[in-house]
């Protein structure tokens, strides 16, 4: 399911309340947009990005570096603030604001080359020139989950900024703090006011606003990372507006380990696959394939990972696994190890709720899955592993691309070839050879299938909210 845009803590008819899911004690209230409100922030957002794809791209860039000192500066109010509303072990929410840093910086750096008017040869006639100009679209409408409050944002924010566009952000409610606090940064810096807008929504108001905004025609795109259910909505609302849509949806990636992998190497970087950020990950590792005659290492291996996992307050600096980030999720996973077991997987660590306040699951591995099973067809969105045996290469590739999903791949072989080679049979978005699928700012992020389309990063995300203008001009 990715993360549930649409979904809320505690919410009442006019505001947002935010919840702590390691102790489930109020966070804060915040008073609900109505639809003047809303109309007010699209007529200035627009305006401002009108005035925004005006500026040169060397001073958006200039801005664009001081942002990123500005996120080093004043990393530990936004991680602990990212910690408190869903839960993310601090030390991960410290990467997750220094990986935006590095974004912004990567972009100051790159923008002007990115966007640079490209000269096309023209034969022929005699005195014709032609070039192609990326042109910024306008005000952009996001929709980001709470799973990685920060960092969801800013790979969508920051490239779609120094492209010349604005933003207009409905983040998820459980993390109204984070997405104030960073529309704020953006404007601390020097971003023209009203560039970048965080919209407060009650859960009930979601649709419809959201709805209406892709219609409105002061809105030129829209973006949205979260659940099928909500990208189903988001990008048929797109289609009938006929505007640009990027969806990055579910995920149910394959991490799979061929017989000649080194196999200790691939245990450990598997339970940091699964289970990092309490394995709440659109891009995280869920299916283990692993090849049956590496098998019985790589499980033996794995379990004793996963037994070393602390699980616990996520402030303490010891914690590798913190709640989850709201009690819902808790139970929808819960169903899915439950139907699992019942259609024959067998349960090796875990599978239980754990008692006391918050919102904690134990870190849970199933054996002898397969397709059939929730834990293996469905996404599970929490620390929850699903392995699988494949009787030789080509059932891992079946094994493998038995999902609706197609998000990222990992394979795990001494042989760079053989890994290749399994790679490219299966469908995704990015495959990683011995290395744990990440996003990074160099390469595009998206998926395939259920999974969505259109890209995020490098020159791809930047270009995404362009118009590729064609000039053709006659002496």
């Amino acid at each position: 399911m990715s993360a549930d845009v649409t979904t809320t803590g505690t919410v009442s008819t006019s505001t947002v309340t935010t919840t702590n899911p390691a102790d489930g004690t109020t966070l804060a209230s915040y008073p609900s947009m109505g639809p003047a409100e809303v109309e007010q922030a699209v007529a200035l957002g627009a305006d401002a990005a009108r005035g925004w794809g005006r500026v040169p791209v060397a001073d958006r860039a200039a801005l664009l570096t001081r942002f990123a000192a500005h996120l080093r500066a004043d990393a530990e109010r936004y991680a602990a603030l990212v910690t408190a509303e869903m839960g993310k072990p601090l030390a991960q929410a410290r990467g997750e604001v220094e990986k935006s840093a590095v974004t912004a910086d990567y972009y100051a750096a790159r923008a002007a080359t990115i966007l640079a008017p490209r000269e096309v040869e023209i034969d022929s006639p005699a005195g014709v020139s032609a070039f192609v100009t990326p042109e910024p679209l306008g005000l952009v409408l996001a929709v980001m989950p709470w799973n990685f409050p920060v960092w969801q944002v800013m790979r969508f924010a920051i490239p779609t900024l120094a492209a010349g566009n604005g933003v207009l952000l409905k983040h998820s409610p459980n993390v109204t703090g984070t997405a104030l606090a960073l529309a704020e940064a953006f404007e601390r810096v020097g971003f023209p006011a009203h560039l970048v807008t965080a919209l407060v929504l009650v859960e009930d108001d979601v649709p419809d606003t959201v709805g209406g905004l892709i219609a409105d025609d002061r809105v030129a795109a829209v973006t949205l990372t979260g659940s099928n259910r909500a990208g189903e909505m988001v990008g048929a609302a797109a289609g009938r507006a006929s505007k640009r849509s990027v969806l990055e949806l579910g995920g149910s990636d394959a991490f799979v380990v061929l017989s000649d992998a080194d196999v200790p190497a691939a245990a450990a970087a598997a339970v940091g696959a699964r289970f990092t950020n309490s394995g709440q990950s659109c891009v995280c590792a869920k299916r283990f394939v692993v090849e049956a005659p590496v098998a019985e290492e790589f499980t033996r291996l794995f379990l004793e990972g996963v037994e070393a996992l602390s699980v616990g307050d996520p402030t303490d600096p010891a914690t590798s696994v913190g709640p989850l980030a709201r009690g819902d999720l808790r139970a929808a996973l819960q169903r899915q190890v439950d139907q699992s077991v019942a259609a024959g997987a067998t349960l090796a660590a875990g599978g239980h709720s754990i008692d006391g306040p918050g919102s904690f699951y134990e870190p849970t591995v199933l054996l002898d899955t397969g397709p059939g099973m929730p834990a293996f067809d469905e996404e599970t969105f929490g620390p929850v592993a699903a392995i699988a045996v494949a009787a030789d290469e080509d059932e891992a590739v079946r094994l493998a691309n038995a999902t609706p999903y197609g998000l990222g791949l990992s394979v795990w072989s001494r042989s760079t070839e053989r890994a290749l080679g399994v790679a490219r049979r299966v469908t995704s978005g990015a495959a990683f050879v011995n290395a744990v699928v990440a996003s990074d700012p160099r390469v595009p992020f998206g998926g395939t299938k259920r999974s969505g389309y259109g890209r995020e990063l490098a020159e791809a995300g930047i270009l995404e909210f362009t118009n590729q203008r064609t000039y053709w001009v006659s002496a």
